[in-house]
């Protein structure tokens, strides 16, 4: 179960850089770059949220090794 969660996250990390790298590439000024700036943040919480998910879990030995 928790292999499956980290996967979804990492797809989920993987999707939203892809859709900032679209928003970036096809800015043509406006709401485009709103979008980018949107995708990377979520981007950039779900790798925070994922990091502190494996480090609570290591120490609390419940993620395999």
């Amino acid at each position: 179960m928790l292999r499956i969660i980290t996967i979804l996250l990492l797809c989920f990390i993987v999707v939203n850089l892809f859709a900032g790298l679209y928003h970036i590439l096809r800015n043509r000024g406006g709401d485009d770059s709103n979008r980018a700036v949107r995708a990377l943040t979520v981007r950039v919480a779900l790798s925070v949220l994922l990091f502190a998910v494996i480090i609570l879990l290591a120490t609390s030995g419940i993620f395999p090794e």
